[in-house]
């Protein structure tokens, strides 16, 4: 998770062409700049341009490279987080979400923030063996475990390595809860496990939806699902018995921030139990990759929409502090905050988080070759 140290004022971090153009976007994905990430010691400057019939530079091919990981179980300290242990699959996301707030997380990897994050991605492999051998331990407590919440457990390529999936047949297997983040239709592909933990009370799904207009979202969010493909899955997710919510987020102001009560009254109408949702942050790199978005897809709003994130922020692109981040501070918070309250009772939904069962935890489960496919019948 980023902490109070995400603070530091991104704008040092300029981004850099590399190739292209740097106010040429390319389809399909969120940027199409290479930033430079803060750890860089040097710049880099393209000399030439490519061609504009070039194919890589035009339509950057999604790279994935295999880790064997050593620990699978992040611990989380942050009591704005609602739960003590996440799994994250994979780093980096092809979704390429301009606004997210896991892009800094690629500069551990020197890899940019920018393009990087969303072509250039690891994928632990090894992650159901070692979530096998981690809740085997004798210390180990059954509190909900969060998958997804820094890179999309269901980005595209999880129809190949199916990583997410190896994770669950092991929760499953020892039925130990967990919770699910993710803006892709394909956590539907797995219905088999998730309906039978939701008869147990022991997951809990939770869609994000940005906007209802696919048009704004193929450019925010490129690769994810369209708007009403979510709200098919919030709904197909709740006619099998697995509770589900949506997250309205992030709102950011003037864009997506006048849609609050209609994907709030979508959801409702969907079958979710309740919304959440947060505000736009700006940590590290983040800031400058959406300014340049702005720049590109709406400069008649970037002005405002900046200036009002600042007001959020008490004057400032971004605060780290846990306190403030989710939601921001101030009038225009406050006035979100009462938006989603009304819209939600309005429908008869909340912001209600689900109680799961972690008393039919077994770790003995996971000592016996035959636990996966026998949890299942």
């Amino acid at each position: 998770m980023p902490s109070r140290s995400d603070q530091t004022d991104p704008s040092a971090f300029v981004p850099v062409p590399d190739g292209r153009r740097q106010s040429e976007p390319v389809k399909g994905r969120g940027t199409s700049t290479r930033i430079l990430h803060r750890f860089e010691q040097r710049g880099r400057e393209a000399v030439e341009a490519p061609p504009d019939d070039d194919d890589e530079a035009s339509s950057p091919r999604t790279e994935v490279t295999l880790e064997e990981a050593r620990s699978i179980l992040s611990r989380n300290d942050s009591p704005d987080i609602p739960f003590t242990w996440s799994i994250n699959p994979y780093r980096g996301c092809e979704h390429g979400c301009v606004y997210c707030y896991a892009r800094p997380t690629h500069s551990y990897l020197n890899l940019s923030p920018g393009l990087d994050f969303e072509t250039r991605l690891i994928a632990k492999v090894n992650a159901a063996s070692l979530l096998r051998r981690e809740l085997a331990r004798e210390g180990h407590e059954p509190s909900p475990i969060n998958i997804g919440s820094a890179t999309d457990p269901y980005q595209p390529i999880e129809r190949e390595w199916r990583i997410t999936r190896g994770v669950l047949e092991v929760l499953h297997a020892c039925r130990h809860p967990f919770t699910i983040v993710t803006k892709s239709s394909g956590v539907e592909r797995d219905l088999d496990i998730l309906s039978v933990a939701g008869a147990r009370r022991q997951t809990y799904v939770m869609i994000s939806i940005t906007t209802l207009d696919s048009t704004l979202s193929r450019k925010l969010e490129p690769r994810a699902a369209a708007p009403m493909r979510r709200l098919q899955t919030v709904q197909r997710l709740a006619q099998a018995g697995v509770p589900v919510g949506v997250n309205v987020a992030p709102i950011i102001p003037f864009l997506n921030e006048p849609e609050i009560e209609r994907i709030v009254e979508a959801a409702a109408q969907a079958g979710a139990l309740s919304v959440h949702y947060t505000v736009v942050r700006l940590p590290w790199e983040v800031k400058p990759l959406f300014e340049e978005w702005l720049m590109h897809h709406v400069p008649d709003k970037a002005a405002r929409i900046m200036a009002r994130v600042r007001e959020l922020r008490g004057g400032k692109d971004y605060d780290a502090d846990f306190s403030l981040r989710m939601k921001g501070e101030g009038i225009w918070a406050e006035l979100i905050a009462q938006r989603m309250r009304k819209a939600a009772a309005r429908h008869g939904l909340g912001r209600r988080v689900i109680e799961l069962d972690g008393s039919a935890f077994d770790r003995s489960l996971l000592h016996q070759d035959n636990g996966l496919q026998m949890g299942l019948f």
